[in-house]
């Protein structure tokens, strides 16, 4: 979910920045909770996660599940303190309605680890279960910052010259055009300051770079974009996002899911043809030998699991959620990604954005 392919010179750029372990201002250290109950391996990636990433970081991490699941996994693992266990007795289904479940099953994981969040006792959330759930527990458990229409989920993509910031990528089908300029304010910020891009382009996706390109909706949020503080260069198509042009794309979440499912498709297309015609012939298995290095550097590039979860902006208090099919490398760098938005202080800094750029809620547009 949270990936998209890239070819060109931007890996070694790419992978260092995703990499660049908390130059930023460090204070005291918080814990950050991860969802035991979230992948579809789960809890075992998790644990894993937790262990790995509290040695990394040197971070507190509550894992946050059922008891039952995981201290078996606990058992003859060096007892590490910077590694809390706190049961949750309920799991959010894949099945479940979110709105409602996040209220029935009070006692989910999620919303227990949500809550610490809330009441000051960890920096961040992070989990790779429904994406629906986390949504609709963090709007029960955290709620909106003040001034923020419709929370954005949010990922990063590789492109030609380094990579870009899209949102929403499904958290909203529907848009107004205020929702997608608070959209650009967030993920510009998230750029900015968590990711070092100074002045972030920013971008509408659409069909044509000209002004009066697009839907409805393109057409009457270009004007406010325009007239924003944004770093706004217009219109943008897919072409000019994975060349590197844009630093921070901006559409409705069916759009943006739909433009991250088919670049995912493609980049397994281009994989799973690439392999078939390397190993064709003897010819083509030597070639492949001589290229092997180049080759490897690309499906790092095209590997999901180093980017790990992708924030959801808007929501007050950090929260990552990450793909169902994460594995310990990819829910290790989901919390460092979390740490890295707690260094730079996002939460902070997104409050001050829209409060100075848009005022309080109500005032333009009723959400």
């Amino acid at each position: 979910m949270f990936f998209s392919p890239l070819v060109g010179s931007g890996i070694i750029i790419f992978q260092r920045t995703l990499s660049r372990q908390i130059t930023l201002r460090r204070r005291k250290a918080m814990p950050i909770v991860l969802d035991a109950m979230g992948s579809d391996d789960f809890p075992h990636p998790e644990v894993e996660a937790a262990y790995q990433a509290a040695a990394a970081l040197d971070t507190k991490i509550f894992l946050v599940g059922q008891e039952d699941l995981i201290l078996p996994l606990l058992e003859g693992k060096p007892k590490d303190p910077r590694v809390e266990l706190i049961h949750a007795p309920e799991i959010l289904e894949m099945g479940d309605k979110p709105a409602r479940n996040a209220r029935r099953k009070a006692d989910n994981s999620m919303a227990i680890g949500m809550d610490l969040v809330k009441e000051g006792k960890a920096d961040a959330f992070v989990t790779a279960g429904n994406t629906g759930g986390a949504m609709a527990n963090s709007l029960f458990r955290l709620g909106r910052i003040p001034g923020v229409k419709r929370p954005a989920l949010t990922t990063i993509l590789p492109t030609k010259k380094g990579f870009a910031i899209a949102l929403d990528i499904g958290a909203n089908a529907d848009c107004k055009p205020l929702f997608l300029l608070q959209f650009g304010i967030m993920g510009s910020i998230y750029a900015e300051k968590v990711l070092g891009i100074q002045n972030p382009k920013v971008a509408l996706l659409s069909n044509g770079e000209e002004e009066g390109k697009g839907n409805t909706l393109v057409k009457e949020t270009f004007p406010l974009f325009k007239e924003s503080s944004l770093n706004f260069i217009g219109n943008a198509e897919p072409k000019e996002l994975f060349s590197g042009e844009v630093d921070v794309i901006v559409h409705d979440g069916f759009t943006g899911n739909v433009l991250i499912k088919t670049s995912e498709a493609v980049s397994k297309l281009l994989l799973d043809v690439m392999k078939e015609e390397l190993t064709s012939t003897l010819r083509t298995k030597i070639g492949a030998g001589l290229a092997m290095p180049a080759f490897k550097n690309l499906r790092a590039l095209m590997d999901p699991r180093i980017i790990g979860a992708a924030p959801l902006l808007g929501i007050d208090g950090l929260v990552f959620v990450g793909h169902g099919r994460s594995d310990t490398l990819a829910l290790v760098n989901s919390l460092k990604r979390a740490q890295q938005a707690i260094d730079a202080q996002l939460l902070s800094s997104l409050k001050d954005a829209i409060q100075t750029q848009l005022g309080m809620p109500g005032q333009e547009e009723e959400g």
